[in-house]
């Protein structure tokens, strides 16, 4: 038989030739960025959205000339909801894929997996969810709310409004753990009781263990550290169990609650730094335009905002170190005010954490949240509870 010989050669130079003709270039007048959410898994629910906020911020930038009179090029990848591909595609961001600086994360398993990465490679990550603190990285800016300016807020409304026994529960990784940590080191400074504390898997579905300890346990309240669609599970699981306990919950907004169907979660409370109810000018602009761009009724959460926010005093930090290096930016954006944003007013504290007020909402039958109670004033971040951690200070 007869070999034919192909011409493997010429058909490779001509792949090498088309795949060079359609890559991307970046010229010498743009700079990139990662954008670095869960695009996949069970944290989709929350992050995509986040994403979209991001992206939106870039846009207008873009639109408005760019920052240092370069275009932003967004280099868009998927942490898929498990903290190792977090890490991996953070690495691959920074070390592979030439970016100045990322915009990402949600949970703070995927955080910790991240951070060693922005140590190792010198590099600055804009985090933009509420977490636990008990952490201080200068390669972090942590634009998500402290324990001080969440949680312990929404016991302190919870104390003051009565309840005496609450229920803890949340997802199985580190931030639900110490945010539970913490608020039973105040339940116990006030002598009043935790009457339990479950855990599920993150993702997990299945509840009727858990409920059949809150049902025993008949506490006043439910204070939830649950996160992704596990939410969904467990308000449908409560409310065919008949159990009708007020919930407090630190992950849930307006888009957790329209995803879920708003009737599911009407009359539950959250605790946040920011809700899409908020009635100042910078705010219904920013809601109007996200719904214009991505669909009528499309819902707002804090952690959009704050991603959204994070890009812009990004934008203002290189502007103001005049370059994109991430010392020098990341000293600029200290004390940087924005005083026009969605949130108000905002500016990173030293601890590289933002001063932010505290909110308490109830959700309304349309999914929105009714602003039943604020902080008086912007709060100072804490990363370290001094009542869980005392004598625990950050130093940058």
């Amino acid at each position: 038989m007869k070999l034919i010989k192909r011409p493997v050669a010429k058909i490779s130079t001509a792949l090498l030739a088309a795949t060079m003709l359609s890559a991307p270039s970046y010229a010498e007048d743009s700079v990139k960025v990662g954008v670095l959410q869960s695009l996949s898994g069970t944290m989709a629910i929350s992050e995509v959205t986040v994403k979209n906020a991001e992206m939106m911020a870039i846009d207008e930038i873009n639109a408005a000339g760019g920052v240092l009179g370069k275009k932003i090029i967004p280099i868009v990848e998927d942490g898929a909801s498990d903290p190792a591909i977090f890490a991996q595609k953070a690495t691959k961001l920074v070390q592979d894929g030439g970016v100045v600086t990322v915009f990402g994360g949600w949970t703070s398993a995927s955080r910790k997996a991240m951070l060693p990465v922005f140590q190792r490679l010198k590099s600055l990550l804009w985090y933009p969810v509420q977490f636990e603190g008990n952490e201080c990285s200068p390669n972090i800016m942590y634009s998500g709310a402290q324990p001080n300016q969440q949680i312990v807020p929404a016991y302190d409304w919870g104390k003051e409004k009565g309840y005496k026994n609450f229920f803890l529960v949340g997802s199985d990784y580190v931030f639900p753990r110490t945010a539970n940590l913490i608020l039973k080191k105040h339940i116990a400074m006030d002598k009043l009781k935790t009457a339990g504390e479950e855990y599920v898997p993150l993702g997990g579905t299945d509840f009727s263990a858990v409920i059949a300890k809150i049902q025993a346990a008949n506490p006043d309240v439910v204070y939830s550290t649950l996160n992704g669609d596990s939410n969904v599970s467990f308000f449908k699981q409560m409310a065919a169990a008949g159990i009708k306990l007020p919930v407090m919950s630190f992950s849930i907004g307006e888009q957790e609650a329209q995803a879920m169907g708003p009737s599911l979660v009407e009359g539950s409370y959250a605790g946040w730094n920011y809700f899409q109810s908020f009635t100042n000018d910078a705010n219904k602009k920013f809601v109007a335009d996200y719904q214009k761009k991505f669909g009528a009724g499309a819902a707002v959460t804090d952690p959009m905002v704050h991603g959204y926010v994070d890009v812009y005093i990004w934008k203002a930090a290189v502007e103001k170190a005049g370059s994109f290096d991430v010392d020098k930016v990341r000293k600029a954006a200290v004390d940087l005010e924005l005083p026009d944003t969605p949130m108000g007013a905002v500016k990173f504290a030293k601890n590289q954490s933002l001063y932010q007020k505290a909110y308490v909402g109830q959700l309304d039958p349309a999914g929105q949240f009714k602003i039943i109670w604020q902080s008086k004033d912007l709060i100072a971040p804490d990363p370290y509870d001094p009542v869980a951690f005392p004598g625990k200070k950050c130093e940058l």
